[in-house]
């Protein structure tokens, strides 16, 4: 018999038949449940509906010390938590792949791992609770506002300008350029002290770039509708090629100039 029979498999190999298949089978669970949550009776929850008219919801928010606020507010958490998971992980794989490299030999190598994406999500979370004030806000200021609410597609118009506008920002190479680099990003920043709190904050610190990188096109979800699986399997895509082909940073430009001509076939057909 070999020597080496009976061995663990290498890291490769350990990478290929665990790691790989995880992170697939985490992907594809957030975009099925997205599919499932669209098409049933409380899809309108993605969609940023009334959730307090009817429903388990509706019941939540009466039960529940100031419900009417923070049922809304988890409901829509945990559907930008999907979004993100089935959007933004897939263009953030090289990350995971460095660092699931990086630390396969360490006995607390799962932890840091599952510390390193919480840390992630983390800034993604923040941005969507942040998002989601905007929109309260901006569906108020409508409310209020009845003039403003019969001219509604320039909220969509001025979004997508912000968004074309963007993809030419010194901001938006510089953040990509750190999002296509994660090998480089993870030697600077991982240190390999206080393991679990810097796997954390490597996570968030690489968020934050992310964040930086593509927030103006995330915005596009609530101009476009958060329900839309289309939409963000589009955008998902986009920002994947952004970050992780070769080519991808050209693609910046072109995305630019069809979103700021979008918008002015919208101005020019409200006018």
């Amino acid at each position: 018999m070999s020597a080496t029979a009976g061995a663990p498999p290498s890291g490769v190999s350990r990478h290929q038949r665990v790691f790989l298949p995880v992170l697939a089978a985490l992907i594809t669970l957030a975009w099925v449940t997205l599919w499932a949550w669209s098409r049933s009776p409380y899809g309108r929850y993605l969609e940023h509906g009334d959730w307090t008219v009817s429903g388990p919801a509706a019941f939540l928010c009466r039960v529940v010390p100031a419900g009417d606020v923070l049922v809304p507010m988890a409901l829509y958490a945990v559907a930008w938590i999907l979004m993100t998971t089935a959007m933004m992980l897939p263009t953030t794989l090289p990350l995971f792949n460095v660092f699931d490299r990086l630390t396969a030999r360490r006995a607390d190598h799962g932890r840091l791992l599952v510390l390193l994406g919480l840390g992630y999500m983390a800034v993604w979370g923040a941005f969507g609770l942040l998002a989601h004030a905007m929109h309260n806000a901006v569906l108020s200021l409508l409310a209020r506002v009845p003039a403003l609410a019969w001219h509604g597609w320039l909220i969509g118009a001025a979004t997508i300008t912000l968004a074309g506008a963007f993809q030419f920002s010194r901001l938006k190479y510089r953040c990509l350029e750190k999002c296509r680099t994660p090998l480089s990003f993870v030697i600077r920043h991982w240190r390999g002290h206080a393991q679990g709190w810097h796997a954390f904050a490597l996570g968030a610190h690489h968020g934050l770039f992310c964040v930086g990188c593509c927030w103006a096109l995330m915005l596009l979800m609530f101009a476009l509708g958060t329900g839309s699986l289309g939409w963000m399997l589009l955008l998902a895509a986009v920002m994947a090629i952004e970050k992780n082909v070769r080519w991808g940073p050209r693609l910046s430009a072109p995305l630019g100039v069809a979103l700021l001509s979008w918008a002015g076939v919208m101005v020019a057909s409200h006018a």
